[in-house]
């Protein structure tokens, strides 16, 4: 994120320009070892959106296991441009797939609220994958999600009490959280 926050802040700078829109594609999703940091490289990612007028396309249903880059580049560029009508040409279309906002502890689940749900909340090719939940140890586990208006509320029989959210958080994760204008959510943790 440092780094990323770094580049935009100095070209800005340099370019002398203000805060133009500054738009990047998400790392997609693609097989690499048990040690790999991919996910968190991902969080950092999302957390560069915290700057004013940047934009990122979510990759993360798109991308080629075996090969990092994505071969659909159609949609790559399609989801960039959805950013750029909304941010430099303020637009009033639906430009990003759903982004973590909060998670809540609700007893023995945890409901996570996100912006960007659009048209409402869709698993896409049958019930949610890819949710993990931890209790105050964080150590995570895998969890059963539902979709409850615009929100996903989240349980384990493992973890009682859930204080920790998480999605997608893999090198190569199976996730299908999308919003009703077919965009897919972003990888995240709450932790």
């Amino acid at each position: 994120y440092k780094t990323m926050r770094a580049l935009i802040e100095d070209w800005r700078k340099q370019w002398g320009v203000g805060a133009f829109p500054f738009l990047f594609t998400q790392i997609a999703n693609y097989k690499t070892g048990a040690d790999s940091n991919w996910a968190n490289l991902r969080e950092q990612q999302l957390k560069t959106l915290g700057l004013v007028n940047t934009g990122m396309a979510v990759t993360i249903d798109i991308g080629n296991p075996d090969d990092i880059h994505p071969t659909n580049k159609a949609e790559v560029g399609h989801r960039l441009a959805l950013w750029a009508r909304a941010l430099a040409y303020g637009e009033d279309v639906s430009y990003s797939g759903p982004l973590f906002r909060q998670a809540t502890p609700e007893g023995s689940s945890i409901r996570v609220w996100f912006e960007h749900h659009g048209k409402g909340l869709v698993a896409k090719g049958g019930e949610l994958t890819g949710w993990e939940v931890a209790g105050a140890d964080e150590k995570f586990v895998p969890a059963t999600a539902k979709i409850d208006g615009n929100t996903v509320v989240v349980t384990s029989d493992v973890v009682t009490e859930p204080r920790f959210a998480r999605y997608g958080w893999a090198s190569n994760p199976e996730c299908n959280l999308f919003n009703g204008e077919g965009l897919p959510a972003s990888p995240f943790t709450s932790e």
